[in-house]
């Protein structure tokens, strides 16, 4: 019998080749012989199909950017009166400033304020001010704070739908350009008072907000007592919570929660929560993973109103991919100095003494995290002339007679009791330690009376100025001990320096609560 066309394993007799011959020579189980031409329709049909794959695979992603692209909206960069635009620049490669704006209604769209009503484009005002710089090196991201309350030179801006421009204003509320033309007017005022050319702005509404942070899954928050704000709607017990939805947009707009009730502490609220988003954002890889990715830009451009050089989602993509890597320790969170307006306390000016600096290392695309580069010796002022007057002696404390609390936020019990041996070894004889939980910064308050006292300890621990808190509830001095003190005998450094108000995305602060 003949074994011609039949296939036989190798090893075996006959004439039958092996597996590996028959898929060089075209010979397949069963006896087909495909030759040369029947290869090639096999090659063809598998080419064919990858091809087809691959078209649909980049039809689909085509899709999904025009979905995410129908939601964008824009407004002109900047309609400031005999202002340019800030020249193209490339998200990749070179420093960026995009300002963020926050309003209670997506204004380009005349969308419905929380009180009910339309607003047409221009209206309102904006809740948030925030400016970023991205680095070019890709290693620093600065978000500088502008609180709501700050009076600044207002420029003329041109209404984009048209009509008379704006009153130029020597003095105006920061707040209030957004409602003379839209985010380019407030883009014009804030390049008028930094000497920055801003490249790009992004304006969310609120609905923004509530959806991202369902979207993340909640964001971690703590305060320091319990806070029930019935003007925002926030609740929250006293420590570490996660919020979401209503309750982070409350956490976000509170004003009476937080500090003094001023816009102070609800700036170091929204700080604290974008550090927050940045830690969760990095730690589960968000910006890697594309599904995610995309559920969180099509949450964010339902919600977003951008200058037309941020209108493809492809720049937006971009701008994801420049901060994925960046430290969270070169993330810093800065407010502007500023001071009480002599005119109204109420309202605050540019404390510009203090200012400068950190516009001119913005402008030079320098980080904050890092030591300033020393002044020239030109710089520095002539010597021979009238010596500057010896300070004056710090007040005498008697520390024996200062009650001092210590409260062991860091979850070690030992932790306490080395801290309160640290205060009676330097004469505090009436220390007692009581233990709390979730304090992730040292903070030391005071009631009346015990300034001097409280001061002599924050020096002491090396506790930064701003964490000097006055108490209407202490008796004598409370140290709140945060997990930025588990050893030695100071605090770990501010990486600010202690210089500018603010945080980096590493720390983990705790907000004071009004009242508290």
């Amino acid at each position: 019998m003949s074994n011609r066309g039949q296939f036989q394993p190798a090893g075996t007799s006959g004439s039958g080749a092996s597996l590996s011959g028959a898929r060089n020579s075209g010979i397949v189980p069963g006896g087909r012989h495909l030759g040369k031409a029947g290869a090639a329709r096999g090659l063809m049909v598998v080419a064919f199909t990858l091809a087809a794959v691959l078209v649909a695979l980049v039809g689909f992603v085509a899709v999904q950017l025009f979905r995410l692209q129908a939601n964008v909206d824009t407004e002109p960069l900047n309609i400031g009166s005999g202002q340019e635009s800030a020249l193209p620049v490339d998200l990749s490669t070179d420093p960026v400033q995009i300002l963020i704006l926050g309003t209670d209604t997506r204004l380009a769209n005349g969308g419905e304020s929380p009180g009910g009503g339309d607003r047409p484009p221009g209206g309102g005002n904006s809740d948030v001010m925030m400016l970023m710089n991205l680095s070019a090196d890709r290693e620093d991201v600065t978000v500088l704070s502008f609180p709501r309350d700050l009076l600044v030179p207002l420029p003329s801006c041109r209404a984009p739908a048209g009509g008379d421009p704006s009153t130029a204003m020597d003095l105006g509320q920061l707040n209030g350009a957004l409602a003379s033309g839209g985010p380019g007017c407030t883009v014009a005022a804030i390049n008028n008072v930094t000497g920055l050319n801003i490249d790009h702005f992004m304006m969310a509404d609120f609905d923004a907000v509530k959806e991202l942070s369902e979207t993340l899954g909640g964001v971690e928050v703590c305060v320091s007592e319990p806070v029930e704000d019935e003007y925002s709607g926030l609740s929250l017990p006293a420590g570490t919570s996660e919020v979401e939805g209503e309750q982070a947009l409350a956490f976000l707009r509170t004003r009476y929660g937080f500090g003094d009730g001023g816009d102070t502490g609800r700036i170091m609220a929204q700080q604290a929560f974008l550090a927050s988003m940045a830690r969760k954002v990095q730690a589960e890889g968000t910006l890697t993973n594309l599904p995610r990715l995309y559920s969180i830009a099509e949450t964010i451009t339902r919600n977003l109103t951008v200058d037309e050089g941020l209108s493809q989602v492809t720049a937006l993509l971009q701008l994801a991919d420049r901060v994925k890597d960046v430290d969270l320790a070169n993330m810093a969170f800065v407010t502007v100095p500023t001071m009480p307006w002599d005119q109204d306390p109420n309202r605050l000016v540019l404390d510009e003494e203090a200012a400068e600096p950190l516009f001119a290392a913005m402008r030079a695309d320098r980080s904050l995290t890092e030591p300033a580069p020393a002044p020239s010796p030109s710089a520095e002022a002539p010597t021979g002339g009238a010596e500057d007057p010896a300070p004056a002696d710090p007040p005498s404390i008697d520390a024996a007679a200062v009650p001092v609390i210590v409260v062991n936020g860091t979850g070690s019990t030992a932790r306490g009791a080395a801290v309160r041996s640290l205060l009676v070894e330097e004469g505090y004889g009436q220390t007692q330690t009581v233990e709390t939980s979730g304090a992730p910064v040292t903070q030391v308050y005071f009631g009346a009376g015990y300034d001097a006292a409280a001061a002599g300890i924050a020096d002491l621990f090396g506790v930064d100025g701003a964490q000097l808190i006055p108490s209407p509830t202490a008796v004598g001095v409370e140290v709140l001990v945060g997990t930025d003190f588990l050893s030695g005998a100071t605090v770990t450094p501010d990486p600010l320096g202690g210089e500018l108000q603010g945080q980096t995305a590493e720390e983990e602060v705790c907000q004071q609560a009004s009242g508290s």
